[in-house]
């Protein structure tokens, strides 16, 4: 029995058929939800070449020929260097986007031409966000194959995705709000309210871990994004209170789970999507935030408190020091919404 390479190492297969290079050498990458993916590196003539060849890619892929360099062992190599470096929800976005490319995966970089790229776009059958998406990750792995010697020409500047369109931010209706309270029961209707009531973008709240949430005091501890919306705290609504006790009382790591697992943006906006189609709204999770914000200041509340809860910087709010009597008056906030 052959030497078991690690995990996350690669390996060496023989195809069948007769061919003048049957070994294929593969390497592991990941997809968004943490599940691995073998994808090719290049062919060789025999067994020892390949594992050469996998060894000197491990040790560093670009000790080998850049003309070999396909789609999906540029993506590996880029996601290790350069995606840890984007922002959390873009670096989401843009694992995703890579899901649809997958039928250039094996193709050498340097043979990707602009119709490959677009074709990944126009039959991504997503929207306009999923198809920027795959024209941004095109933009951002071209750069890096320019960077690093592998191709001269970018043919991603002249690809196109159809525009983001122009909207105002709107919020959930009084009447939609009622709708989503007479389905309370039905799974997943309760997240919407959470959102509506706690103010949380989706990036704060899909993040969130149950040891977030203090059932005691009836509130939550979370936020990221800017130094202002890290570590806040924003009191448990009443209305909503059960709902949240028995999303922790389930036991799972994060407070909104998926089979276990912390939630992903993309299987959580199609859970959106579906209660959205039930109650005949068309919101996103970002107006379900706005909606907070406004209903707060429709009733006359604090500006600066209402500043404290959706972690937004403002002047009247100097250092956030959450004492007994600054929970005080931000749970008398979140009670005016009724």
């Amino acid at each position: 029995m052959g030497k078991r390479n690690p995990n996350g190492y690669g390996c060496v297969t023989k195809l069948k058929g007769n061919r003048s290079k049957p070994w294929i050498v593969k390497v592991t990458i990941y997809d968004q939800d943490g599940f691995s993916k073998q994808m090719p590196v290049g062919y060789e003539e025999s067994e020892e070449k390949a594992n050469i060849l996998l060894a000197q890619y491990n040790n560093n892929p670009w000790d080998i020929d850049r003309e070999k360099i396909t789609l999906a062992a540029l993506y590996q190599r880029w996601s290790g260097l350069k995606l840890p470096k984007l922002g959390e929800s873009l670096q989401s976005n843009l694992k995703s986007a890579f899901k649809h490319c997958s039928k250039y995966y094996g193709l050498k970089y340097r043979s990707i031409r602009a119709y490959h790229m677009q074709d990944c776009i126009d039959n991504c059958g997503c929207g306009y966000s999923t198809q920027g998406s795959v024209k941004n990750l095109f933009g951002h792995l071209d750069r890096f194959a320019y960077e690093m010697d592998i191709t001269e020409k970018m043919y991603s500047q002249i690809i196109t995705a159809p525009p983001i369109p122009e909207t105002t931010k709107s919020i959930f209706t009084d009447e939609q709000i009622e709708r989503l309270w007479k389905i309370q029961g039905e799974e997943w209707v309760d997240t919407v309210l959470i959102f509506i009531y706690s103010g949380f973008r989706i990036t704060e709240l899909l993040s969130m871990t149950t040891d977030q949430v203090n059932l005691e005091e009836k509130t939550f501890k979370g936020g990221i994004k800017t130094a202002s919306g890290k570590g806040r705290i924003v009191p448990i609504h009443p209305r909503i209170f059960q709902f949240v006790r028995n999303r922790v009382e389930q036991g799972n790591e994060y407070f909104l789970s998926i089979d276990n697992k912390k939630a992903t943006q993309s299987k959580y906006r199609t859970i959106w999507g579906k209660i959205m189609n039930q109650i005949e709204a068309d919101k996103t999770p970002h107006e379900a935030r706005h909606t907070f914000e406004t209903r707060l200041d429709n009733a006359n509340a604090n500006r600066k408190c209402i500043d404290l809860l959706m972690g937004h910087k403002s002047k009247d709010v100097g250092n956030r020091v959450y004492n007994h009597k600054t929970i005080e008056q931000l749970k008398q906030t979140i009670e005016l919404l009724k």
